[in-house]
This record gives structure tokens, C-alpha cells and sequence, in this order.
């Protein structure tokens, strides 16, 4: 679905992404993980059209997306923080998006109703909590019905409740054979959410493994901790660090 080949980026001195290679299948939710300052954010903003690359291409379905950006009426994107004009009210928020997709059929407002929306559609945004623009931010992503869905640290400022609801959207769409790819410092989300761990450091990508694979190599049941096992120790490292193609085995 999403081809990644030899993908560079930097910012002056900085080198953002340094020869990425990858690719992303339907069916999978990959969790993109790495320290700060990795690349994760550059790469979703590759993705997404925001941000040019300095070399490498990026195909989706088997398009370069260099020639035209209307591959992105496919993708749902969730950033971590959303902004939005803030005299606007929540339901003009969702109108004016509507609009701008000309009235876009086979929507999804299963999210608005799950988080009880309409009781709130007049407040405006800037007079809603954290919490609450995500809440927008998740329904505005599942919307469209996308193809592919970007989360970016989805359950942040989330009340538990609120963050329960979205986890069971995310696997229901999972099972639909979307491709998800999702951030998240919360490594319990993502021990529940994720079938593949793209690692990135330094721009580089370090591996793209399969949960399973990585849970049965360390012996560890934690996803958290079957990565930092990875990350850390010199013997796993030096096997399976330096192969950073994606894996089935």
C-alpha cells in the first residue's frame, strides 16, 4: 500500500531521515517508536505531503505521491495536537470538513456518537478542554472512512473512558484490513493496538518487526520491554538491529 525507498530528509546539519527504507502493508498497525528527535514525526509529515524529502520516493498504491495529493483523501490523520480556528463551534468544525471533501459520502460518525458530540456542538473550540479537541481530533480522522489511518499519541489528554472507546475503534478498523500507523508513549496502548514495531534512531531505521517475533526472540509477554531488551542488549543487537527489513519469521 505505502512503498518507502532510500528516503532522506534534513534540516541544515540535521539529518531527519537518513536512507529509509520500508514498506506498509494493508492489514498491519504498526507502531512507529523511538527516542525523541528520531524521526518519527518527520517521516508521518513525509507521508502526509507536509513535509518534501530531500531524495528517495514514497509510492502509495503504487503512485508517487510527488505527482498529486489525492492520494490523501484515503489516509485519516489524528495529530497530537490539534488546532482549530477557535471562534469556530465543534459542529462547524465537522461542517466546513464536509464541505471541503465536497460533501463526502459513507461517512463514519461512529466516534461522534460514542463521545456524546452533539451534546457539545455548539461550544466553541477554544473553550473546550484538551481532552475534548482530541475527542475532535479522532472523530475528524475516522470521518472519511479513510483507507489508512495516521494516530499520532491518539489516546494523549484522553480520559480513560474516552481513550477505551478510541482503542476499540482503532481494532475494529484494524479488523476492516485498514493499514494503521500509530504513535504512542503509552507502551500498554500499544502492546494492545499493534501488530508490527518500526524503531527509528537517528533518522535511521533500526528494525520492523512483527509483536510475536519480537515477544517470542526476548521472552518478555510487555512490548515495552521486549523492545528495550532489543535496543539494549549487545547480542540482539548485533543480530537483528543491523537488518532492518520487515520480517515475518
Amino acid at each position: 500500500m505505502i512503498d518507502v525507498t532510500h528516503l532522506c530528509k534534513a534540516f541544515g546539519s540535521l539529518q531527519a531521515l537518513d536512507d529509509l527504507t520500508v514498506s506498509l502493508r494493508a492489514g498491519q498497525s504498526v507502531s512507529l517508536i523511538g527516542p525523541n528527535g528520531s524521526g518519527k514525526t518527520t517521516f508521518i509529515k513525509c507521508l502526509l505531503g507536509m513535509v518534501v524529502p530531500d531524495s528517495g520516493e514514497i509510492l502509495f498504491q503504487g503512485e508517487n505521491i510527488r505527482n498529486g495529493w489525492a492520494y490523501r483523501n484515503a489516509i485519516g490523520y489524528m495529530p497530537q495536537i490539534g488546532r482549530y480556528p477557535d471562534n469556530m463551534k465543534i459542529r462547524q468544525v465537522f461542517d466546513m470538513m464536509k464541505d471541503l471533501r465536497n460533501g463526502s459520502r459513507n461517512l463514519d460518525e461512529d466516534l461522534i456518537e460514542a463521545f456524546e458530540l452533539p451534546n457539545l456542538y455548539n461550544k466553541t473550540m477554544q473553550s473546550l478542554s484538551g481532552g475534548t479537541r482530541q475527542k475532535v481530533s479522532a472523530c475528524l480522522a475516522f470521518l472519511f472512512n479513510p483507507q489508512v489511518l495516521i494516530l499520532d499519541e491518539p489516546t494523549a489528554g484522553l480520559d480513560p473512558v474516552a481513550a477505551e472507546i478510541l482503542k476499540e475503534k482503532i481494532l475494529l478498523e484494524k479488523r476492516k484490513g485498514k493499514l494503521i500507523l500509530l504513535t504512542s508513549h503509552i507502551m500498554s496502548d500499544l502492546d494492545e493496538l499493534t501488530t508490527d514495531v518500526m524503531y527509528l534512531q537517528d533518522g535511521k531505521l533500526q528494525f520492523f518487526k512483527e509483536v510475536h517475533w519480537l515477544k517470542r526472540l526476548t521472552g518478555e509477554e510487555k512490548l515495552g520491554k521486549a523492545i528495550a531488551q532489543v535496543m539494549t542488549s549487545r547480542r540482539f543487537r548485533a543480530e537483528y538491529v543491523a537488518e532492518p527489513e520487515y520480517s515475518k519469521s
